[in-house]
C-alpha cells in the first residue's frame, strides 16, 4: 500500500512540474496582432523620451523657483497632490503645498538658486516616476547642499502634473 502511495505522489509532482514549465515557457511571449487588423498593441513606453519631458519641467520648475515664483510652483502640482518635504510634515492638496512654498522661499537666502537633475524617468503614457538630484548653490556658484527627490507624475488634460513627490537633503560631510 506505501508503494501505491509514493508512486501516487511521485506522478503528481512529475505533472505539476510539467504543468509549471509549460506556464512559465508561455508567459515569455508576446501577443501579436492578427495582420488583418488595424489594432496596435501598446509598445515598450520610451523612457528616454519620458526623461527628456520631465527633464524639461523640472527646468522650468528651477527657472520658477529661481525667480521666487510661488504661482508657478503651485501650478505644477495637481489639486490633489502631496508632498513630503524634507524635515517638515506632509502637505496635502494645492493649497497647502503653495502655502508651505511661500513659507520656505520666504526663508532662502538671496541669490540661491536650485537646480534640478533627472537620474531617471520611468512610466507609461500617462504615469511617470521620477528620481533626480538637486543642487543648490549660493549667490557665488558655491555648492552649499545636495539632496534626491521622487515624484510621480499624471498626464491630466494632455499636460504633466506632480500628484506625488518626496524628497530631503544629503547628509553634510564631516
Amino acid at each position: 500500500m506505501k508503494q501505491f502511495t509514493h508512486f501516487k505522489f511521485a506522478t503528481i509532482c512529475v505533472v505539476l512540474f510539467f504543468f509549471a514549465s509549460a506556464c512559465n515557457q508561455n508567459a515569455d511571449k508576446t501577443t501579436e496582432v492578427k495582420p488583418d487588423t488595424n489594432e496596435t498593441m501598446p509598445t515598450k513606453p520610451d523612457n528616454q523620451k519620458l526623461k527628456a519631458e520631465i527633464q524639461a519641467l523640472e527646468n522650468a520648475w528651477a527657472n520658477a523657483d529661481n525667480a521666487r515664483d510661488v504661482n508657478a510652483l503651485a501650478a505644477f502640482y495637481s489639486d490633489d497632490a502631496v508632498s513630503l518635504a524634507n524635515n517638515r510634515r506632509m502637505f496635502t492638496g494645492n493649497a497647502a503645498i503653495k502655502k508651505d512654498l511661500e513659507e520656505s522661499i520666504a526663508k532662502r537666502p538671496k541669490g540661491v538658486t536650485i537646480a534640478y537633475d533627472v537620474l531617471d524617468a520611468i512610466g507609461c503614457e500617462n504615469y511617470v516616476t521620477e528620481v533626480g538630484k538637486i543642487t543648490r548653490k549660493d549667490s557665488t556658484g558655491k555648492i552649499t547642499s545636495t539632496g534626491k527627490y521622487m515624484a510621480l507624475w499624471e498626464k491630466r488634460d494632455g499636460k504633466w502634473i506632480c500628484i506625488r513627490d518626496i524628497g530631503n537633503d544629503d547628509a553634510k560631510e564631516k
